[in-house]
Order: structure tokens, then sequence, then C-alpha cells
């Protein structure tokens, strides 16, 4: 190993769990290398006492060893772990800041299948990493330079396990939810996907007086994400319509994002809903600086839609760490992906699929409106989304038939309002290829030519 090479990916570490980065013995190094780093962030921990690091986790089965790996390094650094279980990563950012953690740790591949897993990490406010501890982590983790630091006995530290953190998240997750407003009346659908959100959501939702069919909520440690959930919302619109219910609510397998059905058994997406909230937000003029972040992937009915109603969008390369970066950056409120990752910063900091849900659920109760009705406040624009499997992630200015065809379908597409975006998966080796457009025909067209293209030069 050098001091150059990188472990932490788009979001976290990730990986095949038992192949590395996502080993125990890695691990180990991890929670060494990051108790060092948080332990000299500050040299007085928040809570008066010894530092202390949350450690949460979804229902993958590699869950147990990587937790109890990281926990392993952590305490060999004189450092306290608060383990608070099975969590959505949206509760363990809030139990994060909740119990005055130092910092905050999730051990999740989030929508991958259970074979996956990884390691995400939050600063003591419960927001992301930024780069710089990233890359200190790193370095101590590469150099072996985190060997040469090793407390005594009598200061190494304790693990203790927090019994209470999922009623801690129940309460704040209800707290979003206007007082004196109830779910009664609505009949919900909700997919937990054999996830993090399997106790919580359910919970929550029937606490505020909705009628609740909950099905994928017996995680068995293999089932996560499969054939269920966010990454599989067929699943939540086939059940909306057998049992006639209002609304479809879809996790995935951390539950930092959603998605949602209506009543008819349409999928709504994140565009979906960041139109729907934030044009409310505008009108009840809570949107900051009347703006609304997203990424190059949302459609531009969007951005049309914000607009006529007075409002602006910023857009973020892909990512929910990009968006949150943004939002903190100039002091915004909301922002979003298309794939389901909502902030609400006025209640979390980062994407939280259950807040989520409750806002567009608020918005229902409140306008007496159906979720088929509310998505017609905008108007989407044809758009194609296309993956293609690479063999390597060869730098695009590099494939010339590529770059060609692509610069050719910009300028047939700029004269409709559409454009077109080639970029690699930051956690996968694909290439995702989007268009937009007034002509789905000619969308079709331009993506089976510039897919070919790609395939024939660095497809599997």
């Amino acid at each position: 190993m050098t001091p150059h090479q990188k472990i932490f990916g788009t979001d976290g570490v990730r990986g095949t769990a038992n192949l590395e980065p996502v080993t125990a013995e890695t691990a180990l190094k991890l929670g060494r290398a990051a108790a060092h780093v948080f332990k000299n962030l500050e040299r007085q921990s928040r809570g008066r006492g010894k530092h202390k690091i949350v450690i949460g986790k979804d229902t993958r089965l590699s869950g147990y060893m990587l937790e109890n790996a990281i926990s392993s390094g952590i305490l060999s650094m004189g450092v306290d772990v608060l383990f608070i279980g099975p969590l959505p990563t949206p509760g363990v950012a809030y139990a994060t800041r909740s119990l005055r953690a130092d910092a905050g740790i999730v051990i999740t591949a989030s929508h991958n299948p259970y074979t996956d897993n990884g390691i995400k990490f939050f600063r003591a406010d419960g927001y992301k990493l930024d780069d710089k501890i990233e890359s200190d982590i790193e370095n101590l983790v590469f150099t072996g330079d985190i060997e040469n630091v090793r407390p005594s006995a009598d200061e190494i530290g304790k693990a203790v396990r927090i019994d209470d953190a999922l009623g801690r998240y129940i309460e704040f997750a209800k707290s979003s939810f206007p007082k004196g407003l109830t779910l009664e009346g609505l009949k919900i659908v909700l997919d937990c996907g054999h996830g993090a959100a399997y106790k919580s959501s359910p919970c929550v939702l029937r606490e505020l007086g909705a009628e609740v069919s909950v099905f994928n909520h017996h995680p068995d440690g293999k089932n996560i994400n499969e054939g269920c959930g966010s990454m599989h919302p067929e699943a939540v619109c086939q059940q909306v319509a057998a049992c006639g219910a209002h609304i479809g609510i879809a996790h995935d397998g951390d539950a930092d994002r959603v998605l949602l059905c209506d009543e008819k058994g349409n999928l709504i997406d994140g565009d979906d809903i960041m139109a729907i909230a934030a044009l409310e937000m505008l009108a009840e003029k809570t949107l900051l600086k009347k703006t609304l972040v997203s990424t190059v992937m949302s459609n531009a009915g969007l951005e049309a839609a914000i607009k006529k109603a007075g409002g602006k969008m910023l857009r973020t390369p892909v990512g929910d760490k990009n968006v949150i970066d943004e939002m903190l950056r100039e002091g915004f409120n909301f922002g979003g992906e298309q794939s389901g990752h909502l902030i609400f910063r006025d209640y979390s900091t980062t994407g939280d699929g259950l807040i989520a849900a409750l806002q567009v659920l608020r918005i229902m109760k409140a306008k007496g409106t159906p979720l088929s009705q509310l998505t017609r406040c905008w108007t989407r624009f044809p758009q194609l989304v296309t993956n293609v499997k690479v063999r390597e992630k060869r730098p695009f200015d590099q494939l010339a038939s590529v770059n060609l065809l692509v610069a050719e379908a910009e300028k047939a597409l700029r004269t409709q309002g559409g454009r077109v975006l080639l970029r690699y998966s930051g956690t996968e080796p694909k290439v995702r290829l989007l268009v937009e457009g007034r002509d789905p025909k000619a969308l079709a067209a331009w993506s089976k030519k510039i897919c070919g293209a790609i395939q024939k030069q660095i497809g599997v």
C-alpha cells in the first residue's frame, strides 16, 4: 500500500464484503485512524468525558463482522463506542448529534445487494466528512503511521449499547410533522426493502395515525434490496393497487432515500417530490433564497416549473454529498436527487427517506389533495437514461467516436431544450448516459448510437 492510494469513494468506503477494502482487517485500521483523527480535531470531547463515536448499521449479514472490527480499532485508541444497532443512515446522523458524540459511523452499502457493504463517516454535527478529514484518515491507514500511536492499557475505550436510539430517532422524525396535524384517514403501503427502516418507518407512520400495510420488513441479512424497496418500486406500486391505498412508500437499504407511488399506481420519483415540496415551500416563503439544489440528472421540466413559480434551481454533480455541500456553502435548505435522496435541512443533515415522505404527506393532508393531483404541478420532459457496463473507466476525451456522437446529439437536441449527459458511476463499473428533449424517438435513436460506440470501445 502507498500513501497515494484512495480508500474513500464518492460515498464513503464501499465494495464487496470480505474483499479489500471492505475487510475486517481494513475496518480495524479505519477504526484506529478515524478515532485518532476525531480525537485530535477537538481536544475536549463534546460530552466532556472521553471522546466517543457512534456506530450504526443496516441489516446486512457482513455488518456484524465490520461493526466488531471497526469498534475494536476505535477502542484501541482510547475512544469509547456507542452501538445503536440497525438504524437508517439519517438516524445515525441524528444520534451522533443527539448523543453529543464526536463522530458517527454507519455500516451500509445503501441500495447495493447484500454481498456489498461499506463504511460512511459523519462529523460531530451530523454532516458527512469533508475531503481533508478523509485524506487524513487514508494517510494514516496507508502509511502505517497509525501503528506508532498506541494508548496505554488503562486508557483503552469501552463500548456500550444505546437501547433507546430507535426511540430517539422515531420521536425526531415525528417532530418534522406539524403539531395538530395527523395522518388519520390515510391508508399507506410501506416497502421497507428488508432494510434499516423495518422498525422505524412503520412505527412513525402508525403513531401519526395512518393505517399502514407493511411488507418486506423481515430482514434475514441476505434479502436487503432483493427485488424490493426503492430499487424495485414496481413492488410497492402493485401493492398500492391491490390494497386501494392512498400512497405507497419505498425505502432503500439504509433508508436515506425514498420513492413514492400515487393512489393510481404511478411511480413518483425524486424529481416529482422536489417539484411538489419546492413549489409548496415557495408559496409558503420557506424555501431559502427561493432556490432548489438538485443534480445534473434532474429533469429540465423541474427547472422550468421552479422558474415559472419565481424560484431558481442550481445543479451539482451527481451525489447527495455534492448537493449537501452546495446547500451548506450557500445557505439553502432544500435539495435532492432524482433517485430519491431528499435533504430537508430544516430537519436533517442528510438524505432522509422517512422525513421526505412525511413532507409530502403533510402537503397531501393540509391541501386535502391526492398525490396524483399534486404531481400535476409540473411537466416532465422526455428523458432516457441508459447504463453500459465497462471494463475500464477511460477518460471520455480519449474516446473520439463517442465524443463526436455526443457533440452531434447535443447540437440536435439543444434546439428543443434538450441536453446530453455522459458520466461514469461512482460506485459501479458503468457509464451512465442521459439524453433529454421533447421527442422520445430522437432520444432513443441517439442513445442507441452513443451506447453502441461506448460498448465498442470499452464495453464488457
